[in-house]
């Protein structure tokens, strides 16, 4: 008998600890960064590329260019999930945010957090304009409490601010003047469609002056 409730205790006990552990799926809980995901609507071998700017007036993802220029829909979805698949909602936005693989997306403080803290169904998206400067065209990271979820996105980033010092002044001018006169010089394609012309002069004056807020 006293063996038979000592089972039945840990086995009770056993059970309180993965649901606190998980959470219980109504609470904010310890995400797994294997069960939870993310997804963007191109496909397998297709890229985007996004202007940004630091004070936020560059282009929301939702209006992305492909390599030739046409508009995409490059919007990032996470679903986070703890140990036992239940969704974790009102996770804070300000602890998932976007990075490029080399670093060579410079964001403001909070410039690529998630647009909103999750949802019941532990869902948040990236689709409004990020604050940041700098300029990558290497792949795009999801990261959660500072570690990286889900597989890379081909997702590029160019930006007025070309240097990436957080401010778009002189001194980008002189880097984007360097760029445009080189047969390709993606970080002066400003306006995302495979050559630089007089559309991304106009782009980098509209730019001038911007900063991180």
């Amino acid at each position: 008998m006293t063996r038979f409730l000592t089972i039945v205790f840990c086995l009770a006990f056993g059970a309180a600890a993965a649901s606190a552990q998980c959470g219980g799926g109504g609470v904010t809980g310890v995400p797994d960064l294997d069960q939870s995901l993310v997804t963007w609507g191109l496909g397998a071998g297709e890229s985007a590329t996004v202007f940004v700017v630091p004070d936020g007036t560059g282009e929301p993802l939702t209006a992305a260019h492909r390599p030739a220029g046409t508009p995409v829909d490059a919007t990032i979805h996470l679903v986070l999930l703890d140990p036992c698949d239940f969704p974790i909602w009102n996770f804070p936005r300000e602890d998932m945010w976007l990075e490029s693989g080399d670093g060579g997306l410079v964001p403001c403080n909070g410039g690529t957090v998630a647009d909103s803290q999750t949802d019941p169904n532990g869902h948040t998206s990236w689709s409004a304009p990020l604050r940041a400067g700098g300029h990558s065209q290497s792949v795009c990271r999801v990261l959660v409490n500072g570690m990286a979820l889900g597989q890379p996105l081909p997702l590029h980033f160019v930006s007025a601010d070309i240097n990436g010092d957080r401010q778009v002044n002189l001194a980008d001018v002189a880097l984007f003047a360097q760029a445009y006169a080189s047969p390709y010089g993606f970080a002066a394609d400003l306006h995302p469609n495979g050559v630089v012309n007089l559309s991304d002069i106009a782009v980098m004056a509209r730019s001038m002056g911007a900063h991180c807020p």
